[in-house]
């Protein structure tokens, strides 16, 4: 299946969200590696450095586990899991390769920052919607030298 990566015209497309009725945003997307594609929801998680794939959904993509990260949790715990890397397709933005920690069974999906980042889209936690982020660069000045 051929992925366009070409956004909609106009002012932006913005992802398409779930909104719970406390406030939690989330997304359908797809994952995939090496031919198998899952549909997953993900919380959006503005405060998760990584996404998270539950382990359920990571066994069935055949996802191995590339090192370790320490994550710590809102409570202040401190837990160990697996990394690995992933194939994730947000519909309007394409697809693309991004970290996931290994989830057990009792973690939630969560879209991480750092794919969040990757896609260049932000949460924006007024509207509650993702949406392009303002990317931003900086060029380097000519060197002008003195007459």
């Amino acid at each position: 299946m051929k992925i366009s990566s070409r956004l909609p015209k106009g002012k932006g497309y913005k992802l398409p969200c779930a909104r719970s009725a406390v406030g939690l945003v989330y997304v359908e997307a797809v994952v995939k590696k090496g031919g198998v594609a899952l549909p997953v929801r993900l919380l959006v998680d503005s405060g998760a450095t990584y996404t998270v794939l539950r382990r359920d959904i990571w066994e069935r993509l055949g996802l191995e586990k590339m090192g370790d990260v320490e994550l710590v949790l809102a409570d202040g715990t401190t837990i160990k899991r697996g990394v690995s890397e992933v194939l994730i397709e947000l519909k309007g933005y394409g697809e693309r390769h991004t970290p996931v920690i290994l989830g057990e069974s009792e973690d939630e999906n969560l879209l991480g920052t750092v794919t969040l980042e990757i896609f260049g889209l932000v949460l924006d936690p007024l509207r509650r919607e993702i949406r392009p982020a303002r990317l931003l660069m900086k060029k380097l000045q000519a060197h002008r030298t003195p007459a």
